[in-house]
């Protein structure tokens, strides 16, 4: 059996993440309106600030605090002063302080699979915040390598492969983010498996190409033990010639969650 390389996503992928960003939001739009339509057209507006200030801050708990201050003085169309400040930090601690919840079945899943393969955690965002929750979760020790980077982009993952030296034909990311872990992973020629999550944040969120020896989607994490089993994992290797190129994939505008 040929050994592969599989690149792991942590946030969503490995642990639950998201959940205490929509919570936050959640509260927010509470103070803001009680009109369900009114709400659903500020998260899209509070979505375009988000993406704004990724753009140029990057990820993180403090740059969603940002966005949640700029996004509430543009509704009320004034600065938020220290007392509404304070009370977006307050709500905004569980983000940084809370314990890790792996997801069902991921430490089991991963030494079932390090036992075959390579296996690396390649993750994006804030690096003290990444580093917090890696070393909080009592998975560092299964991979052979981590990165965290500052955005998933073909280029990121092109620097990966150079760095490790790894073989694309050989080499898998497995992640819950269409923008993140399957395009630009696609766009490279690298396999790529999505293990879609229900609170996947809406800026990750787009359409993917259709399922092809290249491309895979499993309901739960563990389904990926069979995936990259004694068998198969050969069979998608020598699946990689012949196809299509993803790199100019058209990713369409973003939906809110």
């Amino acid at each position: 059996m040929s050994s592969l390389n599989l690149l792991f996503d942590a946030d969503d992928t490995l642990w639950e993440n998201n959940i205490l960003f929509e919570a936050v939001i959640e509260s927010v739009l509470d103070e803001l309106t009680q009109d369900r339509a009114e709400r659903a057209a500020l998260r899209a507006r509070l979505d375009r600030i988000e993406r704004e200030n990724i753009q140029v801050h990057g990820y993180g708990c403090a740059v969603f605090e940002r966005s949640l201050a700029d996004f509430v003085a543009d509704v009320r169309q004034t600065p938020c002063g220290e007392e509404e400040l304070a009370w977006i930090r307050q709500l905004c601690r569980p983000i940084r302080d809370s314990a890790i919840e792996l997801l069902p079945g991921v430490r089991a899943t991963l030494e079932a699979l390090a036992a075959r393969h390579r296996l690396f955690l390649l993750t994006k965002g804030a690096i003290d915040e990444q580093q917090r929750k890696i070393g909080a979760s009592g998975l560092a020790d299964l991979f052979e390598a981590i990165e965290i980077v500052v955005d998933k982009t073909a280029d990121a993952y092109e620097t990966f492969l150079a760095t490790y030296g790894l073989d694309r034909r050989h080499t898998w990311m497995i992640g819950n983010s269409p923008r993140s872990d399957v395009l630009p992973a696609l766009a490279v020629d690298l396999g790529s498996v999505l293990v879609p999550h229900p609170a996947t944040w809406s800026l990750e969120q787009a359409a993917v190409p259709p399922v092809s020896p290249r491309f895979a989607v499993v309901e739960r994490f563990t389904q990926l033990v069979e995936l990259f089993g004694e068998e198969i994992a050969q069979e998608l290797t020598e699946a990689h010639e012949g196809y299509e190129d993803y790199e100019d994939y058209d990713i369409p505008e973003q939906r809110a969650s």
